[in-house]
């Protein structure tokens, strides 16, 4: 135990050097509840993420990973002075099931939303994505893995400083989900992104640090737990991933 306990300390220490100094998000005592109900959605809940790269949002259901997600976002606003600060620029908020319009092809559509400077971007990422018998398809024939690549790939193709992915890669098949997240990581390597999965194994594995959310009723409600970052051309370390798994199940 105490050698686990050393191990994971040295780990973190190392991590946390090598973070960006750019605050993603920050808050301190943040209490929420939605209007017109009494129990708190987050009581006193202080953390920080900062730096580019792959985050991670995780904890049960019901703690409140959505609502927070939204709240970074500024899709949900609260009390003056309570909400997260950030010093970054544009944040898109992206989540499972988000509809597309009906009226056009997925391929039109793309066409239809993409930046000038992006469009480069578009072959390449259908092609990783496995999207190029969808793009003539409306988005409801398409299946809902399916729809959520092809709304993931719009989000990729704006321009944004943060993109918050909540749930984004459901129904995905898992081996497409692992070439989806290595393709986004090489090649968005400035920007920064919030993953949100309940998949423990997951957010270990590709995320360099992972905000674990707990009950408003525990103290901290918020748990930082560093990730094993993994990407194309790094070695993975099998015991430091079942290691951050453990902290990672431990913290909830």
């Amino acid at each position: 135990m105490c050698w686990a306990e050393n191990t994971r300390s040295r780990r973190r220490r190392a991590s946390l050097n090598e973070f960006n100094s750019v605050i993603l998000f920050e808050c301190t005592g943040l209490a929420f509840r939605y209007p017109r109900t009494h129990g708190y959605v987050f009581k006193d809940l202080t953390c920080q993420i900062s730096g580019p790269g792959f985050h991670a949002l995780f904890g049960p259901s019901g703690v409140g990973k959505t609502t927070l997600a939204k709240i970074i976002a500024g899709e949900i606003t609260g009390p003056p002075g309570s909400m997260p600060t950030h010093d970054i620029g544009p944040i898109l908020y992206s989540y499972n099931l988000e509809r597309l319009p009906g009226w056009c092809s997925a391929g039109d559509h793309l066409a239809e939303v993409t930046p000038e400077l992006n469009r480069g971007k578009v072959d390449d990422l259908v092609r990783f994505f496995g999207l190029q018998g969808c793009l003539h398809s409306r988005f409801a024939q398409l299946s809902l893995g399916q729809q959520n690549r092809i709304n993931l790939t719009r989000y990729l193709l704006q321009d944004f400083d943060l993109l918050i992915m909540d749930e984004s890669l459901a129904n995905v098949d898992e081996a497409t989900r692992e070439q989806i997240i290595l393709k986004i990581k090489a090649m968005f390597p400035t920007k920064s992104f919030l993953y949100i999965s309940h998949n423990v194994l997951e957010v270990s594995k590709f995320c360099k640090e992972i905000l674990v959310l707990r009950s408003p009723y525990k103290s901290p409600q918020a748990v930082r737990v560093m990730g094993q970052d993994y990407r194309q051309g790094r070695p993975l370390k099998r015991q430091g991933l079942e290691l951050t798994m453990l902290e990672v199940v431990h913290a909830t």
